[in-house]
Formats: structure tokens, sequence, C-alpha cells
């Protein structure tokens, strides 16, 4: 009987020993881990307020070239692949046949449901137009022709949409000849909307093609 009662007090107490060891004797107050309800926390979304939002690009893309694609083809067709406009220019980025025909693309209707060419005619497209306009490039970036501070990436947006040619008659006049497009759109706008992206990789070509 005495070995049952020593044997059951000696659990008691290994219990209550190992369980103190679990019990902290001081807790600290970290007042750097609190908040304060009465401080505004900004980071906190969504909210109800429009303007909180204005400011915000997701995704973001910033001024790499896959940021300057994405900014034309939204542009051009809000980045559709299958548009067509009033004026028969067709795909993400609205290449008129003519334009295909220079850069090797002689089917439309093929062009018009393949994507993965539909992006390798805008990247031929842009070394044609920078071969073209080399001098261009070298000479004007960084002025301010009409307002507008010029940048390689301006240029080549503006030659997407106009031609070559409309980006030489621009620049050379000192931005006096207004260049548009069908819909009211000036070489001066695109100069100014797409200015500053990363369009270095780009490879001037005077006969790039799609392969």
């Amino acid at each position: 009987m005495i070995k049952k009662w020593t044997f059951y007090l000696s659990l008691v107490c290994s219990i209550a020993y190992l369980s103190s060891g679990f019990k902290p004797f001081a807790v600290e107050n970290h007042n750097w881990f609190q908040s304060n309800n009465q401080k505004e926390m900004s980071y906190l979304f969504p909210s109800q307020e429009e303007e909180d939002y204005a400011n915000l690009n997701v995704p973001f893309t910033g001024k790499f070239f896959i940021g300057f694609k994405e900014a034309v083809a939204f542009k051009e067709s809000q980045g559709s692949y299958h548009k067509i406009n009033s004026l028969g220019y067709m795909g993400k980025y609205q290449f008129g046949f003519e334009t295909l025909k220079t850069i090797g693309i002689k089917d439309s209707v093929a062009f018009l449901n393949n994507p993965k060419l539909q992006e390798k005619a805008f990247v031929a497209l842009l070394s044609k137009n920078k071969w073209e306009l080399r001098d261009e490039i070298l000479y004007y970036s960084g002025k301010i022709v009409s307002g507008v501070e010029i940048t390689e990436s301006g240029i080549l947006a503006a030659a997407h949409l106009g031609g070559a040619g409309s980006v030489k008659r621009f620049l050379n006049s000192n931005g006096n000849k207004k260049c548009k497009d069908d819909y009211g759109t000036s070489v001066k706008t695109y100069m100014r909307d797409f200015g500053g992206y990363e369009t270095t990789g780009i490879i001037a070509d005077s006969n790039a093609k799609v392969k």
C-alpha cells in the first residue's frame, strides 16, 4: 500500500515539475508589435474611395519592353488579337495588309488567328523602322521637339502608327508638320505617350522578316 502511494506521489511531483517548464515567469511587452487604433493604416485595401486606386498599376510592367508592347497593344486594340477596325487594320497591334507584306506575311487570315505570329510581326516591324529611323534616333534622342522629349521608344511607337515617313516629317520640321492617322491621333501624341521605354534590345534590320 505504501509503495502504491509512493508511486502516485512521485508521478504527481514529476508532472508538476515538468508543467512548470512551460509557464513563462515574465512576459515582455513589445510596443513595436502593437497598433494604435487612432492611427490610419493606409496600406489596407480595398478602400471605398476611388482615388485610393488612381496610381495603382497592376500588373506592373514599368518601362521594360513588355510594358512597351502591352501599352501599344492596348492603345491599338485593347490587347485583342482578333480585332479588325473600320479601316481594315488587324490584330493586337493593328497591322495593315501592305505593311504585313513588307515583313513577309501574305496570309492575313492566318495572321489574325495566330497570336505568336502577331508578336513576331510587331518585333520585325520595330526592327525595320529602327533601321529606317536610325539617324533620327541618334540625332533627336533627348531633344525637345514641339514640347515633347524625343526617345527611341517614342519614335518607334510613332512609326508604328503612321510610318517612318511621318516621323521624319514631324522631326525634320521641328514639329511644325502635324502628322495624324485617319482617326486623328498624331505622331506627336505617340512620341509623348510611349517615350522612355526600354527598346535598346531591338536590332535595327532593313530587311526584317517574320520567320
